[in-house]
């Protein structure tokens, strides 16, 4: 059984309690979102033919010393890097190298800043150089999937309602959803409950409650869902060896809906249809 406890009196732990936080909270992970986003808007001149992953690294490395901070991924778990850079058939947790990205490349840049104890976590796409068609379609496809799953994150739902709302839609596009990665809880832990399944029946699941704080994320492939994770323990890729695509917003449940604290301040998030800057 599931059960809810208020997050300032919850061990610094994941107990699989899951933790409703206050609205100073709420202010805590902005401003850690926030410099997340900064640094993926900062990015988007940057990623072109010819960058390798591993200068995208540095330059996240940089981004967080110049400010202060640390990313999350780095010393994790054995990882070494700032950021994951996930390249075409990639689906998530790509290692930055000096592989060089070329013209009509996809890249997922995913950056988790801690600022303050708080974890702002966001991953977008970046186009490099022209895309072919079926590209484009992948990245729109997924990020109205992402759009489509915040929306259901509202009080009174369920988290099966976010994920029938991503995997209805994407499924209807003829692509698939991953099924071996999720969404997370997050706030002053980089992983906590719920997990946020991003397939799903409609009031099935965890029921969504205001102080929730939780990513959303899905992975949605050109071909079918099933994925490997190479030898590396960090890779994992399509098995069809067909294009995947990702976005990721942090967002926290509030009375009315959702509160993403993730949006691109320059209105740079979608790469193709810039549109979430806030009002």
């Amino acid at each position: 059984m599931v059960s809810y406890i208020d997050a300032s009196v919850a061990p610094l732990k994941n107990t699989g309690q899951i933790k409703l936080y206050s609205p100073e909270d709420f202010e805590g992970m902005r401003k850690a979102c926030q410099l997340t986003s900064s640094c993926l808007d900062a990015l988007v001149p940057l990623i072109k033919p010819g960058i390798t992953t591993q200068e995208i690294d540095d330059f996240v490395y940089g981004f967080g010393r110049d400010h202060g901070v640390v990313a999350a991924t780095l010393n994790y778990r054995g990882y070494t890097h700032s950021s994951c850079t996930s390249i075409n058939h990639v689906v998530c947790h790509g290692i930055p190298e000096a592989k060089r990205l070329r013209e009509g490349d996809i890249v997922n840049v995913d950056v988790t800043f801690v600022v303050d104890g708080w974890h702002g976590d966001s991953s977008r796409m970046y186009p490099v150089g022209t895309l072919k068609r079926s590209a484009e379609r992948l990245i729109e496809v997924t990020y109205e999937s992402l759009k489509r799953g915040i929306e259901a994150a509202k009080p009174g739902n369920t988290t099966g309602d976010i994920g029938y709302a991503i995997q209805s839609y994407v499924e209807a596009e003829r692509c698939s959803v991953v099924r071996d990665f999720c969404g997370h809880g997050l706030g002053r832990l980089f992983h906590d409950m719920p997990n946020i399944l991003h397939y799903g029946r409609p009031g099935e699941g965890i029921e969504l409650k205001p102080g929730m704080i939780f990513t959303i994320e899905p992975m949605v492939n050109l071909g079918r869902p099933e994925v490997k994770v190479l030898k590396d323990g960090w890779t994992a890729v399509t098995r069809d060896r067909t294009l995947s695509a990702q976005f990721e917003h942090s967002i926290g449940i509030t009375a009315n809906g959702a509160d993403i604290f993730t949006l691109s301040q320059k209105g740079l998030f979608n790469p193709l249809h810039p549109e979430d800057k806030p009002n």
